[in-house]
């Protein structure tokens, strides 16, 4: 049987991104998940997995009730968001499940890669509070996400996804807006960088 579901296609801040809001709830608040490449969504999601096939799809980010998807440069959006969005609207109202199982997310594998940027702080708690007040209703409004991954040296680490990641005003979000913001509410904060792998 199949399940009433709507979905619409808005613009986000990156001109390679575009954002596809579903009238349901895809993952739980507060979780987002985003595959680079086929491969990587394989086991996880089958949805991104199905997006995949699409050879101009070449990112795949969920979040709450939106999924973000970048695109190659070759083909302008006004030829492909259509068939993206009855694509994802057919697959939502069969029922199907869009993610099976949680990868390791993004800020635990820094974690593993690079322990030295991702030590446990005394500021942990005060930046995820700002960031979850401030920053993440924002940054999901535009179909992307930033995940805390550390405090060190006054250096605030945060990992860029959906349309955040790779995004012209990505630096301006950060310099200007996240920076600004944490830097006047804990003195300890001297800067925010993005953390790219």
């Amino acid at each position: 049987m199949k399940i009433p579901v709507t979905v619409y296609a808005e613009m986000t801040p990156n001109p390679t991104t575009m954002k596809f809001v579903a009238n349901k709830h895809l993952l739980p608040a507060g979780d987002s998940v985003e595959f680079n490449k086929r491969q990587e969504a394989v086991g996880f999601s089958p949805l991104a997995e199905a997006l995949f096939i699409f050879p101009f799809v070449r990112k795949v980010f969920i979040a709450a009730n939106f999924i973000t998807i970048t695109k190659t440069d070759n083909v302008p959006w006004d030829f492909i968001t259509m068939e993206l969005r009855e694509f994802i609207r057919e697959f939502l109202s069969e029922g199907k499940e869009v993610l099976i199982q949680m990868p390791i997310a993004a800020e635990k594998q820094v974690a593993k890669e690079r322990p030295e940027i991702a030590q446990p702080s005394e500021l942990d708690e005060p930046i995820l509070a700002l960031l979850d007040q401030y920053v993440r209703p924002a940054v999901e409004n535009d179909g992307g996400a930033i995940d805390y991954v550390g405090f060190k040296e006054g250096t605030v680490n945060l990992i860029l996804k959906g349309s955040c990641s790779g995004c012209p005003s990505s630096t301006a979000t950060l310099k200007g807006g996240i920076e600004t913001l944490l830097k006047q509410h804990l003195p300890e904060v001297q800067r925010v960088e993005a953390y790219n792998g």
